[in-house]
């Protein structure tokens, strides 16, 4: 029951801010960040009981009850150290999110808090879904609020990245929903139990020429969220027009759960057809993260240079994922925590320089690091990070994937790391264009506040923490190993 008291949270402090908005615009901030921190402290607590957990590789907590039993519809919930997590990361997000929405948002406060929580809401369920039918309604819980943050309270091209994140990601729901329904008979015909519940269908017979066709389904719904290319196009508009929160929910959490759903769904219930389709994705990923990369490298808009870094780190995640290496497999859900750490940070950051200077456009700045001495030392930091500095999580992650990946795929992997050179390039260009250079600001600019040094602070540490200390998180997540029977040493 402890993790429908989690969503439940979440689901009643958005009504909640909602309706206090009205009354007080502040008292729905501190009910939104109570809520999200109450989340957090439940998560915190939960390593207590998976710590006691013999040998750490099983479902620690599982909870299903009836909900439509004559369709095979439960209400199923359960969490293994994988989902456990990314709830923890989805929580303190959450939290640096209602932070950064402190002083940005200034109308219709109470609905963008009900949107953001409830986009925290849907996120969080996908995480913990076990029914598939729940997971469906989960996955588009999260979908339809975050549209609403983005055009609502969006920069001048929001409608337009709106629009075209909903039709991207509605068009891979609904692609899941008919493979999903197509599995369901299926399973029903071969057992004779018409069932949505995911422990059932894993015991599916996956040998059929059909089963390709229902795994691409999910593959390309969970795709289009990863992004990988060629389905990024909704993501530099959505990051580029969303505000701070927004493109700090989007960048560490909504592309998180593409690679959660390939991970949890597509690799165990379609072992065969993953590997056949393994070579051909590994593929995509590398053209990933040399396309986001160059990509990157050309922007003018600080936003948009920072979506595409997305395309490229995601990049990474693919290729790990399908060369079905146990140790890749540990440095993708390094690379899911630590690009939602680093490049959450540089979008706030982008977020606070767009805030004192009312432009993203980098040739328009320049020689920021005499007025903003603080920021600039945060900036270096994130930065490295992405272009995967050693001692900072993002390097740990991206030396195990191209580690686990060349004892399979050697070319692939050193065609991959083409893309370690490229983020160095184009992150050092970005630093240099904004904190470098001569000065082209003529009114006096603040330096970083005490609620964004909090905000930063928090990020900073954890970046430097799972860069020096990884082993908390592998050890975590070492069970991925046992349930996936493509994953081999």
């Amino acid at each position: 029951m402890i993790l429908i008291w989690m969503i439940c949270i979440l689901l009643a402090g958005g009504i909640l801010c909602w309706l206090t908005a009205q009354k007080s615009a502040v008292l729905a901030k501190w009910i939104a960040l109570l809520t999200v921190t109450a989340d957090l402290l439940i998560a915190c607590w939960l390593f207590r009981i998976y710590q006691a957990f013999p040998d750490n590789t099983s479902w620690f907590i599982n909870y299903q009850t009836d909900w439509i039993p004559a369709l095979g519809i439960s209400f199923h919930v359960a969490m293994d150290g994988f989902s456990h997590v990314l709830l923890l990361l989805t929580f303190f997000l959450g939290i640096l999110a209602v932070l950064c929405s402190w002083k940005e948002i200034r109308e219709k406060t109470g609905f963008y808090f009900f949107n953001l929580l409830w986009t925290l809401a849907g996120i969080s369920g996908v995480f913990i879904a076990m029914d598939m039918i729940l997971f469906y309604f989960c996955w588009e819980v999260m979908l339809i609020p975050m549209y609403f943050l983005i055009t609502i309270w969006g920069d001048a091209r929001r409608r337009y990245a709106g629009f075209k994140f909903f039709i991207f990601t509605q068009v891979g729901s609904l692609l899941m929903l008919l493979s999903l329904l197509a599995l369901y008979f299926i399973h029903g015909d071969q057992t004779g139990t018409y069932t949505f519940d995911y422990f059932s269908l894993l015991r599916t017979s996956t040998g059929s020429p059909v089963m390709m066709w229902i795994m691409l389904g999910f593959l390309i719904a969970f795709a289009i969220k990863l992004p990988v290319v060629p389905f990024h196009n909704w993501l530099p508009d959505a990051h580029g027009e969303a505000p701070t929160a927004g493109s700090l929910v989007l960048a560490g959490l909504l592309l998180k759960t593409g690679a959660y759903g390939i991970i949890r769904f597509v690799l165990p219930l379609f072992p065969e057809s993953a590997a056949a389709i393994g070579p051909w994705m590994i593929l995509l990923g590398v053209i990933g993260i040399i396309y986001g990369a160059l990509l990157a490298f050309s922007q003018t808009d600080l936003k948009r240079l920072i979506a595409y870094t997305s395309v490229s780190h995601m990049g990474f995640v693919l290729v790990g994922i399908f060369s079905f290496s146990n140790i890749a497999m540990q440095g993708v859900v390094m690379q899911i925590l630590t690009h939602g750490l680093s490049t959450g940070a540089l979008f706030v950051m982008a977020g606070m320089l767009k805030e004192r200077l009312h432009t993203r456009d980098i040739t328009k700045m320049g020689g920021l690091w005499t007025a903003m001495p603080a920021m600039g030392g945060i900036a270096i930091l994130f930065t490295m990070a992405s272009a995967g500095l050693p001692a900072l999580g993002n390097f740990i992650a991206e030396f195990f994937i191209l580690l686990g990946t060349f004892t399979s795929h050697p070319t692939f992997s050193i065609i991959a790391t083409l893309g370690l050179i490229l983020s160095a390039v184009y992150s050092l260009r970005m630093m240099q264009k904004v904190f470098m250079g001569q000065q082209t600001a003529t009114e006096p600019i603040r330096d970083i506040s005490a609620r964004e040094l909090v905000i930063m602070a928090a990020l900073s540490i954890s970046i430097v923490a799972l860069g020096l200390f990884p082993q908390p998180v592998i050890d975590t997540v070492q069970h991925l190993s046992t349930i996936h029977p493509l994953l081999h040493e």
